[in-house]
């Protein structure tokens, strides 16, 4: 059994071309190298895999022209599968290779470049090791709970392999994930949050928790379009998503949780917000929490509540235009003719 980094990258080495395959999709084999356009998978050219033993040139380095980074074929399975701990390096690598699971040895915590799970950087590498949700399972399972409107919401990702794990200490699992930053006033990423999907996009991943969160959110939010002086926030990224199809052009933000919701920070613009009313006791403190604050601001506070729990069961229980129809008589008469008299 491999006992460290070094000999887990001499055995996938042997084997090379079968990891650019299986890790490296997007690319393609041309003579004795695999070229692909970076070492997260892109599609493109800069970056070579080296897939035969030559003297003093190991198989499986690579090099990226364009960014001059290299390294081995465990560097591209952190980075393809959005791997943070050495722990699941190796643990992936032994999957591939068909061997058990075993703590990597001290060489291989020095061979793996790190941050600590759960970390700001930790999710800054996770949002930027994903791509773009057209054509992915994210767009299917989005549109399955009846949000069609996905244009221009490039704070949500789609990642292939994001590694869940039920509890600290037990095995990882790998399911395909939403991806959505996190950020604050000035548009800095400061964490990210996962939802973890089952493969077909029909619904949410068979597991524990299936929605996870980490970085710094308080006071954060995710974001959908830019910020003005009239904005909607709520807790959940279904339910805002399910709000913006009815009204496209106001800003909108997920503070993901009703403690999140209450600490929302104002943008210097805001003088009208609109508070997504979640129809549960904790949507209800997290209502009247950033309400008084928003009072206290300056800024003028409104509240929008659902006919069922939420926005997202309003939407797929009727249809938009009930939807555009109930948030008629609870908007401004200037907000309607603003934001829903071209939708209407």
């Amino acid at each position: 059994m491999p006992r460290d980094a070094s000999e887990l990258v001499h055995r996938l080495a042997r084997d090379a071309e079968a990891v650019c395959r299986h890790y490296l999709s997007n690319g393609r084999r041309q003579g004795s190298y695999w070229l692909v356009g970076d070492v997260r998978n892109t599609p493109g050219r800069s970056m070579f895999v080296r897939l035969r033993e030559l003297p003093k040139r190991p198989a499986g380095k690579w090099t990226d022209a364009a960014t001059g980074e290299h390294g081995d074929l465990l560097d591209i399975i952190r980075e393809t599968c959005g791997l943070l701990d050495f722990r699941d390096v190796a643990d992936e690598a032994r999957r591939f290779l068909g061997l058990p699971r075993s703590e990597p040895g001290p060489d291989c915590r020095r061979h793996l470049s790190t941050v600590p799970t759960g970390s700001l950087e930790s999710a800054r590498r996770l949002f930027a090791m994903s791509s773009p949700i057209s054509g992915t399972i994210v767009e299917t399972y989005l549109r399955q709970r009846g949000i069609i409107n996905l244009h221009g919401i490039d704070s949500l990702r789609f990642h292939p392999r994001c590694y869940y794990r039920p509890e600290a200490g037990t095995t990882a699992e790998i399911w395909p994930a939403m991806i959505a930053a996190v950020t604050d006033l000035q548009g800095h990423i400061t964490g990210v949050h996962r939802t973890w999907l089952d493969p077909s996009g029909c619904d949410k991943a068979p597991v524990g928790t299936p929605r996870r969160a980490m970085g710094h959110l308080l006071g954060h939010a995710v974001r959908f379009g830019l910020s003005g002086d009239v904005m909607a926030a709520g807790e959940g990224i279904e339910t805002m998503l399910s709000l913006r199809c009815a009204v496209p052009s106001m800003a909108m933000v997920a503070a993901l949780s009703a403690a999140h919701l209450a600490a929302f920070l104002f943008p210097a613009t805001l003088r009208r917000i609109y508070i997504v009313r979640d129809d549960d006791r904790a949507g209800d403190g997290a209502v009247a929490g950033l309400f008084d604050r928003a009072q206290s601001a300056g800024i003028e506070a409104m509240v929008l509540s659902p006919q069922d729990g939420d926005f997202n069961e309003d939407l797929r229980n009727s249809d938009i235009s009930a939807l555009r129809a109930a948030l008629r008589i609870q908007l401004t008469p200037e907000d309607v003719g603003r934001f829903l008299s071209t939708g209407a």
